[in-house]
């Protein structure tokens, strides 16, 4: 099946702008005029703004709290907030801890930032002004600042009342005979990623106020998963689901921050309900980087253990998540560390795999789903490994992954841990992205250049290969614990009297480019033209309900209900067709915006059809079907374990030995994604991916001292990549269907952050092979490579 072939189960004409064409993105026309709706776009009569008051120490008793005189009423503390609700997400697994974190501190603090007050004023500044009057007493607690010494069984220190120690969640996962075949071989890496920020450029912001028409709490949010946040906001207010509605209009970006409950947002819908003014609060960028905004840091103790002649047969790993202070809502503390013993095998084939996770309670923010956030601590853990295996060994690093692959070009395949994977072709997929990257041709450069005697600059080769499992079903996250576990994705669908086709989704785009990819689904079903297709969502009061935008499941699971109802709504335009044109349903094909007999010359365009339906039905036959051209349809793959798109990426990086300095010289990357929507959306996708691993890699970090305070609080501190770190990338894309979605799409949006780091790290461990070096943090920053070149020297 070519990328260009119409699924079977349509019979609309290709026109060059349905599935598999490069059309230009709809969203553009708004986007790049300025005309996107944002939160902070929202201005409303009587707004009030909100600050927060926020905590200076990461672990204390609050002892008291005393507000400005004259301003008792403007200052709000959890003592006032007497009926909301502490915010819980749970985990299904067995040994869950649960926390308890009221959206402003009731008795403890337990990270910097944590909000203690809110103070509300007709603008921020004044808000502000409040804030910085409120006298806080502090008791401080000692505090733990490392994952490390959380998971120490022994620490005294205690974050949550009623734990017996610092842990959420332990996992254990035992797969294969415990002894090794005989002349094994294992290498043992201890490997650790920093936390990083989500860095959207807009932040999070809300203004809620209540409806008292429809007596509804309305909720303008940039939020990724609106029917989740009124879920939540529901429980933690004491209403009922219909009684509040989320908005979300056009968000900035999303990268899994935007997709939880913020103490924020319950803050000022509870105050909305209170004062029946509307109250906004945009969060500024440093309340992003200290307090709200932390993902990503794992710690690995991997061993890999591999036969003489370079072939993988097995995996140990010790793995700790540092998971901050609480639970977020939905996703639970434990996902990432419960994804790590289910992800960590890979596409590689192996007969032994012990996996054991914690995920640890600190004194730092809660921890957030990211952009592939386990996926890239995974990949960076094992493919680091095996290129210091493939070192030891004496072999090509892809020569060790060439003979511990799976092969699976035609069929599914199961996994070591019994994951139930798509078909596909790894092996030749690292052999492209290395011819890509002119491999070979670098070597000798490399050969070359390390010829000489002592290079201050080295080039180094490094390569990673990963599969990504997208569009999770209800068995996978039921499986990890998840309370929000998803079912059928929904789409609704209208055609209006003039022929305009709209189509409500539960899914909410934050850069997907949604508008533009599910009016090709339209198209390829319907023949209708993307410019006659309007897509609605981010609206609770109309939208399907849905679990939201995260984990690539929306071309899959949202364009799977897009195809569906199309397709039922097809079958009402041919029948109503058929009767006008008396031809049967079954002779009659979609035909670029009109109904055509498959022989003979009668047509109707759809806006003809639907304005017989609407406003000419004198003209329909009397058993012409009652439900009109309107409907809603469900869809959920069978099996639903997910698809799995999978690449390789390669590199050439030169590594300036007296700076530090890491430059990427070449990039190439191979993947596939199944049967690509839209070409251009994909590139687009894996090269914003790729930014965010190349920042992963090389430079971004969130450090804290150790009272846990952050020390990268502005953007002089906290470096993003940008235009000038990018390299330039050539894309090779393969396209096996996945056999599990309905167009043989696969979910790929957060493919391109996932091997950057593992791939630039070993590009650069290469580099200082010779001179006994191996970086085992990442960011790659500068001075961890003058460090490790100082220790290979025995300089400490």
């Amino acid at each position: 099946m070519s990328p260009r072939d119409l699924p079977a189960h349509t019979d609309a004409t290709d026109t060059g702008r349905g599935i598999g064409a490069r059309l230009p993105r709809k969203e553009d026309a708004r986007f790049l005029l300025g005309r996107g709706q944002y939160v902070g776009d929202l201005r409303m009569p009587d707004m009030l703004d909100v600050a927060f008051v926020r905590s200076p120490v990461a672990h204390a008793f609050v002892r008291g709290i005393e507000k400005p005189a004259g301003y008792e009423s403007l200052v709000y503390t959890m003592a006032d907030l007497v009926d909301v609700k502490p915010i819980l997400a749970a985990s299904g697994l067995p040994g869950f801890r649960s926390s308890v974190q009221h959206p402003l501190a009731h008795d403890k603090v337990r990270f910097v930032g944590e909000m203690v007050a809110m103070c509300v004023a007709p603008t921020r500044a004044q808000a502000e002004d409040l804030a910085g009057m409120v006298m806080v007493d502090y008791d401080d607690l000692p505090v733990i600042a490392d994952m490390q010494t959380a998971t120490d069984a022994g620490a005294a220190t205690r974050l949550h009342d009623g734990w017996d120690g610092n842990v959420f969640l332990e996992t254990h996962v035992n797969h294969g005979p415990a002894e090794l075949p005989p002349g094994t071989i294992s290498v043992t890496r201890q490997l650790a990623t920093s936390r990083q920020c989500m860095a959207p450029l807009e932040g999070r912001g809300v203004v809620c106020w209540w409806d008292d028409r429809l007596d509804q709490l309305v909720v303008t949010s940039a939020a990724q998963l609106p029917h989740i946040n009124r879920t939540g906001l529901a429980e933690c207010l004491g209403l009922n689901e219909g009684q509040v509605r989320v908005v979300s209009p056009d968000v900035g970006g999303g990268f899994g921050y935007k997709g939880i409950l913020l103490p924020e947002e319950i803050c000022c819908a509870w105050l909305a309900m209170r004062l029946r003014r509307p109250i906004r609060w945009l969060e500024d960028r440093r309340e992003h980087l200290g307090a709200n905004a932390n993902c990503r840091e794992h710690a690995y103790d991997i061993t890999v253990h591999v036969t003489p002649e370079g072939r993988l047969v097995g995996i140990d790993c010790d793995a700790i998540v540092d998971s901050g202070a609480y639970s977020s809502y939905p996703f639970s503390a434990c996902l990432e560390a419960a994804q790590v013993g289910s992800i960590l095998p890979g596409p590689y084939k192996m007969d032994h795999f012990r996996c054991h996770t914690r995920s640890a309670a600190t004194n730092k923010p809660p921890i957030l789903p990211y952009r592939g956030v386990a996926r890239t601590g995974v990949c960076f853990a094992l493919e680091v490994a095996l290129d210091a295996a493939a070192r030891t060994l004496g072999i090509e690093p892809q020569v060790l992954r060439a003979r511990s692959l799976v092969e699976a070009r035609d069929m599914p395949f199961t996994n070591i841990t019994g994951k139930l994977f798509d078909s596909g072709d790894y092996g030749q997929c690292m052999a492209r992205a290395l011819d890509s990257l002119d491999w070979t041709g670098w070597r000798a450069r490399q050969a070359s250049r390390h010829a000489q005697a002592q290079p201050q600059k080295r080039l180094g080769l490094g390569l990673a290969v990963f599969c990504e499992q997208g569009a999770h079903g209800t068995s996978v996250y039921h499986g990890w614990g998840i309370p929000m576990v998803p079912g059928y994705e929904q789409c609704s669908a209208r055609m209006t009297a003039d022929g305009i086709l709209e189509l409500q989704l539960g899914v909410h785009s934050h850069g997907q480019s949604m508008e533009t990819t599910m009016a090709q689904i339209a198209h390829s079903v319907l023949g209708i033209d993307p410019a006659r297709v309007r897509i609605l969502h981010g609206d609770t009061a109309t939208s399907p309900y849905s679990t939201g935008t995260w984990g690539s499941r929306c071309a899959v699971m949202a364009g799977g209900a897009v195809g569906s109802a199309c397709e039922a709504l097809g079958e009402r335009l041919k029948a109503i067709a058929a009767a006008l044109l008396a031809v049967p349903a079954e002779h009659l094909v979609f035909d670029d915006g009109a109904i055509a007999a498959v022989q003979g010359p009668e047509r109707m365009t759809l806006a003809q059809v639907a304005h017989t339906w609407y406003r000419a039905p004198q003209r329909l036959p009397a058993d012409v079907n009652p439900g009109g051209l309107g409907l809603t349809a469900g869809y959920r793959m069978q099996p639903d374990s997910g698809t799995f798109s999978y690449a390789c990426h390669a590199c050439a990086v030169e590594v300036d030995t007296v700076t530090g300095h890491v430059a990427i010289l070449d990039y190439a990357v191979c993947e596939d994604g199944g049967v690509l929507l839209n070409p251009m959306v994909v590139e687009g996708q894996l090269l914003g991916g790729l930014a965010q691993g190349i920042g992963t890699a090389l430079y971004e970090e969130m450090p804290f001292d150790d009272q846990a305070q952050p020390l990268a609080s502005t953007l002089a501190d906290y470096i993003l990549p940008g235009a000038g770190e990018m390299p330039d990338v050539r894309l090779d894309h393969m396209e096996t269907p996945s056999p599990f979605s309905k167009f043989g799409q696969k979910g790929i949006g957060e493919g391109g952050a996932i091997a950057p780091p593992a791939a630039i790290t070993n590009a650069i461990n290469d580099a200082l092979a010779g001179l006994g070096a191996e970086i085992h943090t990442i960011p790659a920053s500068p001075q961890r490579v003058l460090a490790a070149l100082q220790r290979a020297r025995g300089i400490v």
